[in-house]
C-alpha cells in the first residue's frame, strides 16, 4: 500500500499520530508483533493514517472522531466481501482498542503491494478500465440483503446544498457558470429505480493499487454499503483518461441516466473537496481540479441545461 502527502491536520478534532504511538499500541495489545519496525506511510487519505508494521502488515488508525465508526465497519464486512471480488482487498489480521495515548479502536491488515496510479499518467488505460469495471460489477452482484446503506449511494439532490456552497467558495477559481450548468444537468438525471446494490463509495486513485499498470487491489472500505451504485462510476473521471471511459462504461453496463449520475457524483465530490483541501491536501485538491477539467472538456466547456427542463443526457 502507498500514497502521497504529509501528515498534515485537515479536520477539527484530528489527533497526533506517530511511529512511537503505534509501537506502544502494538507492544501493549499485540505483543507477538512487538519490536517490529514501524514507519508512517505518506498518504493523501483524509480519514485514516497508515503505518507499515514489519514487512507484511499495516496498522490503520482513525485520524479524527468521524472516522472511528469505519474501523468496525471494515472489520465486519471485508471478510464477507473480499472473497467475492476479483482483486485483493484489505485482510483484517487483528483489531486493537483504546489505550494510553489513543482513545479509539484501530486495525492491523495484511500488507498489499502496489502503488497509487496518477490521473493523467495511467499505464495501460484500457486494461485498467476493464479491471476496474470487473471490480465494480462483482461488488454489485453480492447479495445486498441485510447490508448497511452506503452514505454516498443516495439521490444526487441530497448533495445539492453542499455542492452549491462549494461552487460559491470557488468563484474566481473555476468557471462557476459552466460547472453549475453541468451540476444542474446531473440533477435532472432519472434516479436509481432498481433495488439497492453494493458500492465501494470512494473509488479514487488513492484507494486503488496497481503494479505494472495492472489493478492489484482496492482499499479503504470504510464507506462500503448498498444504494445507488452509480457513485462507483467516479473512477471514470478521477483516474481514467477520456480514451478509456467508453470501455469502462460499456463493461459496467451503465445506461445514460446512471452515467449522468456517476458524472454528477464525480463533480460534486470534487467541488466539495477542492476548497476544503486547497491548502491542506495538495494531491487531493489537484485531483479535484483534474476531475473538473475533464468534465468540462467532455461537455465542450459550455454545457447548458435544455430549455424545456427535461432530462437530456450529454
Amino acid at each position: 500500500m502507498g500514497c502521497m502527502c504529509a501528515a498534515v491536520k485537515m479536520r477539527p478534532g484530528e489527533v497526533d499520530l506517530d511511529d512511537a504511538l503505534v509501537s506502544r499500541l502494538v507492544a501493549s495489545q499485540l505483543p507477538r508483533w512487538a519490536g517490529l519496525p514501524v514507519r508512517r506511510l505518506p498518504s493523501s487519505g483524509t480519514e485514516n493514517a497508515m503505518f507499515r508494521l514489519g514487512d507484511d502488515k499495516v496498522v490503520r488508525l482513525p485520524r479524527h472522531p468521524e472516522a472511528v465508526e469505519s474501523v468496525g465497519h471494515e472489520q465486519r464486512w471485508l471478510p464477507r466481501l473480499g472473497p467475492a471480488l476479483p482483486v485483493a482487498t484489505p485482510e483484517p489480521l487483528a483489531r486493537g482498542g483504546p489505550d494510553d495515548g489513543f482513545a479509539w479502536p484501530w486495525s492491523v491488515y495484511r500488507w498489499l503491494d502496489g502503488r497509487n496510479p496518477v490521473a493523467g499518467a495511467v499505464e495501460r488505460p484500457l486494461s485498467l478500465a476493464a479491471e476496474l469495471a470487473a471490480f465494480v460489477t462483482a461488488l454489485r452482484t453480492i447479495d445486498p440483503r441485510g447490508c448497511p446503506p452506503n452514505g454516498r449511494g443516495v439521490p444526487l439532490a441530497e448533495r445539492d446544498g453542499p455542492t452549491r456552497d462549494a461552487l460559491a467558495r470557488l468563484t474566481g477559481r473555476i468557471d462557476v457558470d459552466a460547472v453549475t450548468a453541468l451540476w444542474e444537468e446531473a440533477l435532472r438525471a432519472p434516479g436509481h429505480a432498481a433495488p439497492p446494490m453494493w458500492a465501494h463509495g470512494d473509488l479514487s486513485p488513492g484507494n486503488v493499487l496497481v503494479r505494472d499498470g495492472r489493478l492489484t487491489a482496492v482499499i479503504d472500505f470504510g464507506g462500503v454499503g448498498v444504494g445507488d451504485p452509480a457513485v462507483d462510476l467516479i473512477i471514470a473521471w478521477n483516474l481514467l483518461p477520456a480514451s478509456a471511459r467508453g470501455a469502462f462504461r460499456e463493461a459496467v453496463g451503465a445506461d445514460d441516466a446512471e452515467w449522468a449520475r456517476g458524472r454528477g457524483w464525480a463533480l460534486s465530490i470534487s467541488l466539495i473537496q477542492l476548497p476544503y483541501y486547497w491548502d491542506t491536501n495538495p494531491p487531493l485538491a489537484e485531483n479535484s481540479r483534474h476531475v473538473i477539467r475533464e468534465i468540462l472538456a467532455e461537455a465542450g466547456a459550455a454545457a447548458a441545461p435544455p430549455a424545456s427542463g427535461a432530462y437530456s443526457p450529454s
